[in-house]
């Protein structure tokens, strides 16, 4: 008996020295992991990388950029859905643990045991808090020290932040293939839906992927990722959390994905959204632009946009189809399987409905094509085979540029075409405007360029912008990017600066030939007009501009001089410097769309300086506006304590008048001419009022228009990358008018013609149109209403040569008076 109470005081002492030992052990091996846990704390202030989303002005999603495509998600705005979705396959009783599942941990340990030593990845064990802790804080180093570690951070996390916070972290960190981080993004890149839309079976795949994105793929592993959707969607209905016959439906669901862009997801906006990447990136950074999860809403109005991308993309397809066809884009072998060699040939995405085609087939009377074939989302070539019929009328255009067809309209289709040839081909359009089926026309690619700008007037807002045909093909802005000669486009901030220092519209100067001497051995210069050896002598300032008179614009320049001239254009934003030299008043120098746009915005406004932008609004993650283009100051819109009979609220606009309001209105109106009956006339069958004026630079290599109406300006240049004429008869006004006529057609086509605004001061009078002296009581013909500032209205003749007081009352000169002297617009022939 002695000897048995000295055993078990043996084995007590023995373990009570293993207990002591084994609690040392562990408190060593806590002590040796904890000294170097990282700070949890930092939990609190985690601002995961999160997507910068683009708007447009009506809120449709323009663009998204990130490095990793994440939207951050409340937790109490995540759907209970898929909140159960996830805890039934990754942590069930998330909601009851400390931060370690025990039981799981058990289970994991027994596997690992069973497959030791056949290099076999152990199944894993972790809590939602550990994957967080794993995720946050650690590596994913498969070793049991990181896994302590894990698990003394995810208990440290539970004490420290709500099961809430918890999984609200985990929700929008982890990784769920696709390049999509969170479940916000998720959604969106597998089903493009929000995840308040997300179906049992859907939300139920998006909880399968963290456990193997990659082997989970919807498309290359579809039958292991519909297994594992099951799987969840078992774990739902087991823990009560969906009813059997939703667990049924669900199981029955395909698992179909929508692949969601990451390109411009507005059509035709590819290229604005390019432009405002690049301004958030010279604001902020590339950190900030594709981590800092900014919301930005842009100025771009999506229907004007396509309107405009429409009617440029015709204008530049007409021009180039007019030169004749130069040949198939290549050439492709089409024995076999042609759709599977088509679709590994470049083709461009924006440029709907054309498609790129192949022939093959062709006759007299037309060719058999085989469109190219899309690819699914696992990158495979779709086995859909889609063919159409280019018919005799779908290639009537194409005259041969080179060989003994040149010029001549072809009278078969075997003459354009053979079998093999890459092509672009869209639906072919009956007369009446109606698609005939299945049959197509021929296109090609246009060789010409251009851009154009639409802008609002009043605060710079460009509602759309096209700075090329394809920006698939290059992404190289014209619109911003590309400096050309503005041609006469030049000519209305000449005669603004003229019309602020004293001339008239009906100031009178010679339209004949000049020579100027340019000095230091460049020889002598001899401007001309577009219509060469033909003047029309004396003629008035609107003439002149309606007419677009080369001749006149120089003597008017050397007149108030170029120094004052290159001061105007710098006001207007045309040109930061520009040189003294007299052919820089007829567009010499180069500039680029969205400056002229920006100055015509300052005539079409009434002076005031605009600056473009692209960008209304830019705010934080947090909701907090970080900038805002529209400066004014709103006097009374803070009404803390509501409404209490105080005065309305007033806008203040603090911005410089850089044109005389009078001055912006004399210009308009003379612009407004050339429309009605000069060089820009194209536009008169717009219907509403426009003022515009057309450009066309040396040698016809660039070919501009820019206009306005009360609420809307639009400019545009037409013209070959690499810089060469257009053709010996090119103009401005038969190719760039005409598109911009197509534009403002659908652009204004609800809205009411409202005339200009005549601002106070101005003061309309009867004047002969060619002579620019007033009109004769009876005079009926010939006879416009001019505008003028007070006091410079002209005589009734020019035997009333003189200046005239502040009434407007001629005063007459003395009989020896130097009548030359005279400033323009008091009567004299300046």
């Amino acid at each position: 008996m002695r000897l048995l109470v000295r055993f078990l005081g043996f084995l007590f002492a023995a373990g009570t020295v293993l207990f002591l030992v084994g609690v040392t052990a562990a408190a060593g091996l806590i002590w040796h992991f904890s000294k170097d846990l990282p700070d949890y704390s930092q939990l609190q202030d985690y601002e995961p990388p999160v997507m910068t989303r683009v708007h447009a002005a009506d809120g449709e999603l323009l663009g998204e950029y990130s490095k990793e495509r994440r939207l951050y998600l409340p937790i109490q705005a995540v759907p209970k859905l898929v909140i159960n979705a996830f805890l039934a396959a990754e942590d069930k009783n998330f909601y009851e643990h400390g931060g370690i599942d025990f039981q799981g941990m058990a289970r994991a340990a027994v596997l690992y045991a069973q497959n030791f030593g056949s290099n076999r990845r152990p199944q894993g064990a972790s809590t939602i808090t550990q994957q967080v802790a794993k995720n946050f804080l650690l590596t994913n180093e498969v070793s049991f020290a990181r896994k302590i570690k894990e698990a003394l951070l995810a208990m440290r996390i539970e004490r420290a932040y709500s099961k809430d916070k918890i999984l609200e972290l985990y929700l929008n960190e982890i990784y769920l293939g696709l390049g999509a981080y969170g479940i916000a993004a998720a959604s969106l890149v597998y089903f493009d839906k929000s995840v308040n839309d997300l179906t049992v079976a859907e939300a139920a795949y998006l909880a399968a992927m963290p456990k193997a994105p990659g082997a989970l793929h919807p498309v290359r592993n579809h039958d292991r990722a519909v297994e594992r959707r099951n799987y969840v969607i078992d774990r739902l209905l087991e823990n009560g959390w969906i009813k059997q016959a939703e667990a049924d439906t669900a199981r029955k669901d395909p698992l179909v994905v929508t692949n969601r862009s990451n390109a411009a997801h507005i059509f035709a906006g590819e290229y604005f959204a390019e432009e405002v990447r690049r301004d958030i990136f010279d604001r902020y950074g590339e950190k900030k632009l594709y981590e800092g999860g900014l919301s930005v809403r842009t100025t771009l109005d999506p229907k004007i946009q396509v309107m405009a991308r429409k009617t440029m993309a015709a204008g530049l397809v007409n021009f180039d189809e007019a030169q004749g066809w130069r040949g198939a884009t290549g050439k492709l072998d089409i024995t076999g399987d042609w759709g599977v060699k088509l679709a590994d040939v470049k083709s461009l995405s924006d440029i709907s409905p054309w498609r790129m085609a192949v022939v093959l087939e062709t006759s007299d009377q037309s060719a058999r094509i085989g469109f190219q074939p899309g690819r699914e989302l696992g990158g495979a070539v779709s086995k859909d085979r889609q063919t159409g019929i280019v018919t005799l009328d779908g290639v009537r255009w194409a005259k041969a540029v080179t060989g003994p067809m040149r010029g001549k309209v072809p009278t078969s289709v075997s003459q354009v075409l053979s079998p093999g040839d890459i092509i672009y081909a869209d639906p072919l359009i009956a007369k009446d405007g109606s698609l005939v089926e299945g049959q197509y026309r021929l296109r090609q690619l246009p060789e010409i360029s251009g851009a154009m700008v639409a802008m609002d007037p009043r605060t710079g807002r460009v509602l759309a912008m096209v700075g090329g045909f394809s920006f698939d093909q290059s992404q190289f802005n014209r619109a911003t990017q590309a400096y050309r000669q503005p041609g006469s486009t030049i000519k209305p901030i000449v005669y603004s600066a003229a019309i602020d220092n004293g001339y008239t519209p009906s100031s009178m100067e010679v339209d004949g030939p000049i020579e100027i001497d340019q000095g230091q051995g460049a020889g002598v210069w001899r401007p001309e007009n577009f219509s060469v050896g033909k003047y029309q002598g004396p003629t008035t300032l609107r003439n002149a501009l309606r007419l677009s008179l080369n001749t006149v614009t120089v003597r008017l320049a050397q007149d108030i001089g170029m120094p004052l001239i290159g001061e105007y254009a710098k006001r207007f934003g045309v040109y930061d410097e520009l040189p003294n030299y007299l052919s820089y008043a007829l567009g010499a120098g180069e500039t680029t769309v969205m400056r002229m746009v920006t100055g015509y915005s300052m005539i079409a406004n009434g002076g005031r300086r605009v600056k473009a932008t692209l960008i209304d609004r830019i705010q934080d993650r947090y909701g907090h506006t970080i900038f805002k283009h529209d400066t004014r100051e709103c006097r009374g819109c803070d009404a803390p304590e509501g409404w209490k009979n105080q005065p309305e609220p007033q806008l203040v606009d603090h911005r410089e008048q850089v044109l005389d309001v009078l001055t912006a209105y004399q210009i308009t109106s003379m612009m407004e001419g050339v429309v009605q009956g000069g060089t820009a006339i194209a536009l008169k069958e717009v219907g509403k009022p426009i003022a515009g004026k057309t450009g066309t630079s040396n040698e016809a290599k660039d070919l501009w228009f820019v206009g306005f109406s009360p609420d809307l300006v639009v400019g545009l240049y037409v013209g070959y990358d690499k810089p060469r004429s257009l053709g010996r008869t090119a103009q401005a006004g038969h190719t760039a008018a005409p598109i911009a006529r197509d534009f403002m057609k659908l652009a204004l086509a609800d809205k009411p013609a409202v005339p200009f605004k005549i601002p106070a001061g101005i003061k309309l009078v009867r004047v002969d149109a060619k002579s620019g002296m007033r009109a004769g009581p009876g005079q009926t013909s010939g006879v416009i209403l001019e505008a003028f500032k007070p006091g410079t209205a002209p005589p009734d003749n020019y035997s009333d040569i003189g200046v005239a007081d502040a009434d407007g009352r001629p005063l007459q000169p003395s009989p020896d008076a130097d009548r030359s002297l005279f400033r323009p617009g008091t009567g004299s022939i300046y």
